[in-house]
């Protein structure tokens, strides 16, 4: 997993990526800031991050198997604690969080008012005909048979407009790939 890849689950439990993004970036800075003035950041049941001293010492070059020797130097390392090791091994079973049930929620809440909003659309329509209707002199049944027609027609329009969308992302695919063949041919022949 990547840093994007993080920021998208993190976004999936929360609701806002913008917000995911900007947490993990400041998180990460304000990690790397305590840990080069020598600050041990230390998250219960996570782990340690830390600034570790090397001291000098002689080493082997693997090609040659010539020694060498190695200056001393400081590195950032990280010391899993037990809970992290644990969830590793297999020892410790990871917890729900409360944040995937609160994302259900949110998905299930927006699922349901998904359908609602279409149908007030619809209702509108049926009102406006309706009027459109009186102030000609038609009738309320006919004039709501109106009104679910150009519902439909609507519907049916934006349909195929999304179905033609479809239709010529799927058409350009072929035509790039045949453009790309034709450079790669083009550059083994000269």
């Amino acid at each position: 997993m990547n840093k994007a890849e993080f920021v998208d689950r993190i976004a999936a439990r929360t609701g806002d990526r913008a917000a995911a993004k900007e947490v993990v970036d400041v998180a990460i800075d304000e990690i790397q800031r305590a840990v080069v003035k020598g600050e041990k950041v230390s998250f219960a049941g996570f782990g340690v991050f830390e600034k570790r001293a090397r001291a000098a010492r002689m080493a082997r070059n693997p090609r040659t198997g010539e020694a060498v020797k190695v200056k001393k130097t400081v590195v950032p390392a990280f010391r899993p604690g037990t809970g992290f090791k644990e969830l590793v091994t297999g020892k410790r079973k990871a917890a729900k969080s409360a944040a995937k049930k609160t994302a259900a929620k949110k998905t299930a809440k927006t699922a349901k008012t998904a359908p609602a909003k279409k149908a007030t659309t619809k209702k509108t329509a049926a009102k406006k005909t309706t009027r459109a209707a009186s102030a000609t002199g038609r009738s309320t049944a006919t004039s709501r048979v109106a009104a679910k027609k150009t519902a439909a027609k609507k519907t049916t329009a934006k349909k195929a407009s999304t179905a033609k969308k479809a239709v010529r992302k799927t058409a350009a695919k072929p035509a790039a790939k045949k453009t790309a063949a034709k450079k790669t041919t083009k550059r083994g022949r000269s």
